[in-house]
């Protein structure tokens, strides 16, 4: 009987989508639902992510979730996949595969291109 309610809620846990949060401010800086940095890119357009293939692999883009919606300096974009990226004033907002815990902000400064978004 355990093993079916254990199995039960695991399934329901599986089939319901994440409850993904839009970015928020954490320690002076725009973060993720996990207080992972974010990041803005300086070949980006207004409103149009420049970072596909393999940037988008070493700098995930901040995906929103389908019924998520645009509040005050938070948008969304649309990238070329279709998919819907989070963006502040503007500019879309990326993960860097090298942080591995909250707070890391190695990403700044990368290129010169990488800057840790700020409100």
């Amino acid at each position: 009987m355990k093993r079916m309610i254990f199995a039960a809620a695991l399934t329901a846990a599986i089939v319901r989508p994440a409850a993904a949060e839009p970015p928020q401010v954490g320690d002076g800086k725009l973060v993720d639902e996990a207080h992972m940095t974010l990041y803005v890119f300086d070949r980006d357009a207004p409103g149009k992510s420049m970072c596909d293939g393999t940037c988008a692999a070493n700098w995930p883009p901040a995906l929103a979730d389908a019924y998520d919606k645009a509040s005050g300096a938070l948008s969304l974009v649309a990238r070329d996949d279709g998919k819907k990226q989070w963006a502040y004033r503007g500019r879309p907002l990326y993960r860097w595969k090298m942080d591995h815990k909250a707070g890391d902000a190695g990403g700044d400064g990368v290129g010169g291109m990488w800057h840790v978004a700020r409100p």
